[in-house]
C-alpha cells in the first residue's frame, strides 16, 4: 500500500507532546485528589523542560546547519520546528489555564494559597523580611552587564531577574539569578488549618533596591532559561570515557539556548537587551501571564499533612519466603512492581554481600537512587573480597553526573567498574551471583524491565523475573563478558540481546504470527510498551495487520503508528494508560496458535533501543508465570479510567465511564495486597 509518511506514520515528537498532554489531563481532572493533581502538573512541567533540552534542540542544531531533508515522518527541520511551537505553545497556555483556573480554585478552597506580597498579614510580613534579611539576601549575586562583565553563563533551567538600571543619565543591565541552593518555595507562618506559600522570587522583586543602592531601578522581569543538554563526543576516539564525559557536562552551562520563558508586560528594551545576551530569537520567547516555572507545585504537594488531598496509602506485598536464594532455588518467580515490595530486589542483592559463599556479584546499573541501599551492598560486598563488577552508564541523560559519582565511590570500595561501551548504551537491567554450594557452583540470576531505583519502584510499573536455571545464567554470563571484554556473543538459549538481532528476533515472531493466522486464523499479538517509535517494526505490524493479525498494543508514550486506517491497520487497537503509577513494564504475547509465548524486556519498541543500546529480551516459560502475566495485560486493556484510545485522526479519546468504571491500578493495589 503506497502511502505518504505522513499520513503512515505520527511524528514521534508530535506524539510526545500528545503524551504531555493527557499527563495535563491528569492535573486538570477533578477526579484525582488535589495534591496530585499539583504532582501533575509539575511532572508536565519537567516533561516540557527535557523535551527542549533534548528534542527541540537537536532540531534547533538541523536548522542551523541548513540539513534541510524529511526526516523518516515526512518533516522537515523547519516544518517540525514550527508544528512542535505550535503546539508546545498552546499546551503551555493550558498548563496555566489549568493552573489559573479550577486549580487555584480547588486550592483556595481546601484553605491552601500561593500568596503574593499584598497578600500578607502582618505576621507573614515579619517573617518574610526576616527571611530575606538572614537567608536569601547574603547568598545572592547581582551580576552587572557592560564592557567589563559580559553576560553570564546561566545554567539551565535558571530563573533570574532583569533589571535595568539608571544612575547619572546612563542606564545599565544586571542579572540577578534566583539561587538554587535554598527552596523556590517558602511555607508560611499560617493560622489554624490553612497552609500558605510564597515564592522566594517575590521577596527578591521586592527588595531590588537593596541589591542597587545609589541607581535608580527602571524596569525588572523575570525570564526563564533552557539550553541545549544533550552531550556529544567522538566516543571512539576518546582514550577515557569517564573523562570525556565529565570534560563534556562542563560544557552544559554554556551551550546554546534552546528555550526562554517571560513574564507577559515585560518593558521591550529589556527583551530585545536580554535576547542579544543570551543569542535567543525574540520571537520564539513564551510570555506567561503568571508564576514561572511550575515544578515547585511538587515540593507543594508535599510540604502538605492533610488526608483526602492525596491518593489512598498502601503497603506493597512481599513474596513470602525465609532466605531468597533458597525461595529462588524453589522456582522462578516474578514480582509486579510497585504493588508488590521491592524488597525482594534489594534482599537479593544485599543477602548475597554478607553471605561468605557468595563469590561474586555482576550487575547493570542504569538509574538509581540517592543513598541507595543497592549500591551500599555492592561497596559492603567488594570490601567483604568477593569479586564485584558493575556496569555504571554513565550516559544515562540527566543522570550523568549522578551516575559518575557512584562510579567513583563504587571503585573507591573496590568494585571493578565498566562505564559502559563506546557507541552504546547499556540499558538492559541485570544482575549474575555466583555462589558456593555444595561443592559446586550454582548461580542467581535477576532481570528486569526497569532500573535499580529504590526509589522509581514505589511509583513505576514493571515486572522483575528471578531465576537460578542454568541456561539463564550461562546467556547472562556470557552476555556481561560482551560488555566488560572483548568476547563475541554466543547463540544464547533464554536471551535475545540488541544491537545483535534483537530487531530481527521480533520480525521473526511476527511472521510467525502471519503464517499461524493463515492457518487458524486466530493470529494476535499483545504489547505493553512504553513507546513505539521505530518505522520498520510499525511497517511490520501493518503488514500483519492486513494479513488479518489482531494486534492490541498498550503504549504509554509516543506511538508513531496510527491504528484503524481501513486496508493498513484496521486491526490494530492502541491504548495508553497515563494515572498514579507511571507504566514502565514491556511484556509481549504472540498467540502462537493458541500456544503463547511470552515475554519480558527492557526495551521498548524504539530504533535507539533496537540498534543502540544493549536491551535484553526473555522468554517466560513457567506455566504460572505466563498466566499471571496475562492475567496482568487482560487487566490493562479492562481499564476505562485512565486509558485512552488512539484513533485514526491522530488522537486520544478517554473511555467512557459510564459503560466502564475498571481502574486497572487500582484493582492491582487491592489484588496484591488483600
Amino acid at each position: 500500500m503506497n502511502m505518504e509518511s505522513k499520513d503512515k506514520f505520527i511524528h514521534r515528537d508530535l506524539s510526545w507532546l500528545e503524551f504531555n498532554r493527557r499527563v495535563l489531563e491528569e492535573a486538570a481532572d477533578a477526579q484525582n485528589p488535589l495534591l496530585e493533581r499539583l504532582k501533575f502538573l509539575s511532572i508536565f512541567t519537567g516533561n516540557l523542560d527535557e523535551f527542549y533540552m533534548v528534542r527541540v534542540a537537536a532540531v534547533k542544531k538541523l536548522l542551523e546547519s541548513g540539513y534541510n531533508r524529511k526526516d523518516q515522518f515526512g518533516f522537515g527541520p523547519s516544518e517540525i520546528f514550527q508544528e512542535i511551537k505550535l503546539k508546545a505553545d498552546s499546551l503551555v497556555k493550558d498548563l496555566y489555564d489549568v493552573y489559573m483556573g479550577s486549580i487555584k480554585a480547588a486550592l483556595e478552597s481546601n484553605k491552601v494559597y500561593l500568596k503574593n506580597l499584598e497578600e500578607l498579614n502582618e505576621t507573614q510580613k515579619k517573617f518574610v523580611k526576616r527571611y530575606f534579611d538572614t537567608t536569601l539576601y547574603p547568598i545572592m549575586t547581582p551580576m552587572a552587564v557592560d564592557q567589563g562583565h559580559p553576560f553570564p553563563d546561566l545554567p539551565s533551567k535558571t530563573i533570574a531577574l532583569a533589571v535595568s538600571i539608571e544612575r547619572s543619565q546612563k542606564n545599565h543591565l544586571a542579572i540577578i539569578p534566583v539561587p538554587k541552593s535554598v527552596p523556590r518555595l517558602l511555607k508560611l507562618p499560617s493560622e489554624g488549618d490553612e497552609f500558605s506559600f510564597i515564592l522566594i522570587d517575590q521577596l527578591i522583586k521586592d527588595n531590588l533596591k537593596e541589591f542597587f543602592k545609589g541607581y535608580k531601578i527602571q524596569t525588572a522581569s523575570e525570564f526563564r532559561l533552557l539550553r541545549d543538554s544533550e552531550i556529544a563526543f567522538d566516543e571512539e576516539f576518546a582514550p577515557n570515557l569517564l573523562k570525556a564525559m565529565e570534560k563534556e557536562l562542563k560544557k552544559r552551562t554554556s551551550a546554546k539556548t534552546v528555550y526562554v520563558q517571560m513574564e507577559q508586560g515585560a518593558n521591550t528594551e529589556l527583551v530585545d537587551i536580554l535576547c542579544t545576551g543570551l543569542n535567543f530569537l525574540k520571537e520564539e520567547i513564551v510570555f506567561v501571564s503568571s508564576d514561572l516555572d511550575l515544578a515547585f507545585f511538587y515540593e507543594m504537594a508535599n510540604s502538605i499533612d492533610r488526608p483526602g488531598v492525596r491518593f489512598g496509602s498502601y503497603v506493597p506485598s512481599r513474596v513470602p519466603y525465609e532466605d531468597i536464594f533458597d525461595k529462588i532455588k524453589e522456582g522462578d518467580f516474578i514480582i509486579h512492581l510497585p504493588f508488590q515490595s521491592f524488597f525482594s530486589t534489594e534482599d537479593l542483592i544485599q543477602t548475597a554481600a554478607k553471605d561468605p559463599d557468595v563469590l561474586a556479584i555482576k550487575m547493570t546499573l542504569y538509574r538509581t537512587n540517592e543513598d541507595s541501599n543497592i549500591i551500599k551492598a555492592l561497596m559492603e560486598a567488594a570490601k567483604r573480597r568477593k569479586q564485584v563488577t558493575v556496569v555504571v552508564e554513565i550516559k544515562a541523560r540527566f543522570e550523568e553526573e549522578k551516575n559518575i559519582q557512584w562510579a567513583r565511590e563504587l571503585e573507591q570500595a573496590g568494585c571493578h567498574v565498566i562505564y559502559g561501551i563506546v557507541g552504546l548504551k547499556i540499558h538492559s537491567k541485570m544482575t549474575l551471583i555466583v555462589r558456593r554450594e555444595e561443592g559446586r557452583i550454582r548461580r542467581y540470576v535477576h532481570l528486569s524491565t526497569g532500573n535499580y531505583n529504590e526509589k522509581t519502584a514505589r511509583v513505576y510499573t514493571d515486572i522483575g523475573y528471578f531465576t537460578a536455571n542454568d541456561d539463564f545464567a550461562r546467556d547472562v554470563a556470557d552476555v556481561f563478558n560482551v560488555i566488560t571484554g572483548y568476547s563475541q556473543p554466543s547463540p544464547w538459549k533464554r536471551v535475545i540481546s540488541s544491537p545483535y538481532d534483537l530487531r530481527k528476533y521480533f520480525f521473526d515472531l511476527i511472521d510467525n504470527e502471519i503464517q499461524q493466522h493463515a492457518k487458524h486464523k486466530n493470529g494476535q499479538i499483545i504489547a505493553k510498551i512504553n513507546s513505539l517509535e521505530d518505522v520498520q517494526m510499525i511497517d511490520k505490524l501493518y503488514v500483519a495487520s492486513q494479513a488479518g493479525v489482531k494486534i492490541r498494543l498498550m503504549v504509554r508514550g509516543i506511538c508513531c503508528l496510527i491504528p484503524g486506517l481501513e486496508g493498513l491497520s484496521q486491526n490494530i487497537e492502541v491504548k495508553s494508560i497515563v494515572g498514579q503509577f507511571l507504566e514502565h513494564s514491556r511484556i509481549f504475547v504472540f498467540n502462537n496458535s493458541e500456544t503463547p509465548r511470552v515475554f519480558l524486556s527492557s526495551a521498548d519498541w524504539m530504533t535507539r533501543n533496537f540498534d543502540r543500546r544493549v536491551e535484553l529480551l526473555f522468554e517466560i516459560t513457567k506455566p504460572e508465570i505466563k498466566a499471571h502475566l496475562q492475567f496482568i495485560l487482560d487487566n490493562y486493556f479492562k481499564d476505562g479510567v485512565k486509558a485512552r484510545l488512539l484513533k485514526s485522526d491522530k488522537t486520544y479519546t478517554r473511555l467512557s465511564q459510564d459503560q466502564n468504571s475498571f481502574s486497572s491500578q487500582e484493582y492491582f493495589i487491592n489484588h496484591y495486597t488483600r
